[in-house]
């Protein structure tokens, strides 16, 4: 599939989707929440890939809404936010929330700026990997909004409720450094694009099964009661136990003499937790 708004490439069952719209500090317009929409959709329904890395071109992540191009049109703003029913989610939600729908680990790259719904898209990533000077912040009240992209989401995952209402209420921008501080970010990095591809890599040799039950039991369980989180543990390591790709992990981590030790783990017969 050709794209106008980003650059899709695959290395090594690694995904990268860059955000192109360097002259507009890849600001976020109709086109490119319809491609973000599109490719993550598609990735979800890979069974063969191991771990995407969303990132910004030329050393911006996002500068956030493209306000010209969606907001002075009331049928533009209109189709970002309709949905059938008020609990679905509508274009401007897909575009984060979709990336926690993967089986596979999504690490945000940010640089530069990442700022409202650069932000929001960020937040729908399992992993953030920000340079000490990147800038971040949540900053549709500026603009007389609350943040309606699904990104509150993870949000109440990772911060807490007083950290997460000071930044939405403030609009404060905040450096890579005290994003790390607040836990709005994963780690701090010189080089966030390296640490990515090392973590994707890292992660590639492990059983996808496991990676995939991992990522769903987490999102899942994270805010549920006990016994669901127990639950749902019980029943993905049942469901790992009597997958092929538990007996290839096992062979891979004896390291033995037996010519299976270096089989690889069987994608066509990879287990959907979703």
């Amino acid at each position: 599939m050709t794209w106008n708004k980003l650059t899709v490439e695959e290395v090594d069952s690694i995904v990268t989707v860059t955000l192109n719209r360097p002259d507009k500090l890849n600001a976020l317009d109709m086109e490119m929440f319809q491609e973000l929409d599109a490719v993550s959709r598609s990735l979800i329904k890979r069974r063969d890939i191991r771990a995407v890395i969303v990132k910004g071109a030329k050393g911006n992540f996002s500068s956030g809404l493209d306000i010209k191009s969606v907001a002075t049109s009331k049928a533009k703003a209109l189709k970002l936010l309709a949905k059938w029913l008020p609990g679905n989610a509508n274009l401007a939600q897909r575009v984060s929330r979709n990336w926690r729908a993967i089986p596979v680990p999504v690490v945000a790259v940010l640089e530069g700026r990442c700022y409202g719904g650069g932000l929001q898209i960020a937040l729908g990533a399992d992993l953030r990997f920000a340079t000490e000077t990147t800038e971040l912040s949540i900053m549709e009240v500026r603009w007389g909004l609350v943040p309606d992209m699904g990104g509150l989401l993870s949000l109440r995952e990772i911060v807490g409720r007083d950290v997460a209402m000071q930044l939405t209420m403030t609009g404060d921008v905040v450096s890579g450094r005290v994003a790390k501080e607040l836990g709005l970010i994963t780690a701090v990095h010189d080089d966030p694009l390296s640490a990515a591809q090392a973590f994707c890599q890292q992660v590639s040799q492990a059983s996808p099964d496991a990676i995939a039950a991992i990522k769903h039991s987490t999102n899942r369980s994270w805010l549920s009661s006990e016994r669901m989180l127990l639950a749902r543990e019980t029943l993905s390591q049942i469901r790992l136990l009597l997958g092929k790709n538990f007996f290839i992990a096992g062979k891979r981590q004896r390291q033995t003499s037996d010519p299976d030790s270096s089989k690889q783990y069987d994608y066509q017969e990879r287990q959907s937790f979703w």
